[in-house]
């Protein structure tokens, strides 16, 4: 999955809390946040001096497709959308979070849905034939 196709998925799912997400999905989408913040960031520096506006405008409007990514994500490794919940828990929630997100997702299909790398793989190779 490309970064456009990620990002697209992410928005069109933005309230999707059930199925799965590869890394490349999650780590995609968590890039065009960050991008999406700094850009915010920069004009509103530019433009409204030092009251965050578009900052805080891009910020919730990425909230509920960011929650719902992770949890898709979480659910890739077999796990429950609620371990997000360690986000709140200072650093060691973050770090155990980060190492689940960039474990890979379980092979085959699992209680959450089938596996969306061999979806994207099988949809490759059709492409291709």
């Amino acid at each position: 999955m490309d970064f456009a196709q990620a990002v697209k998925t992410c928005l069109n799912k933005y309230a999707a809390f059930s199925g799965r997400a590869q890394r490349s999905e999650y780590w995609y989408f968590f890039l065009f946040m960050v991008l999406a913040n700094i850009v915010a960031s920069v004009l509103d520096s530019a433009i409204f001096g030092d009251i965050p506006v578009l900052y805080l405008i891009a910020t919730l409007a990425l909230l509920v497709p960011s929650i719902a990514a992770g949890v898709r994500r979480l659910h890739d490794t077999d796990k429950s959308g609620w371990w997000l919940l360690l986000g709140f828990i200072p650093v060691v929630g973050a770090i155990v979070l980060i190492v689940f997100f960039c474990q890979r997702g379980t092979v085959g299909p699992n209680q959450f849905g089938p596996d969306p790398l061999q979806a994207s793989i099988a949809n490759a190779h059709m492409a291709r034939a």
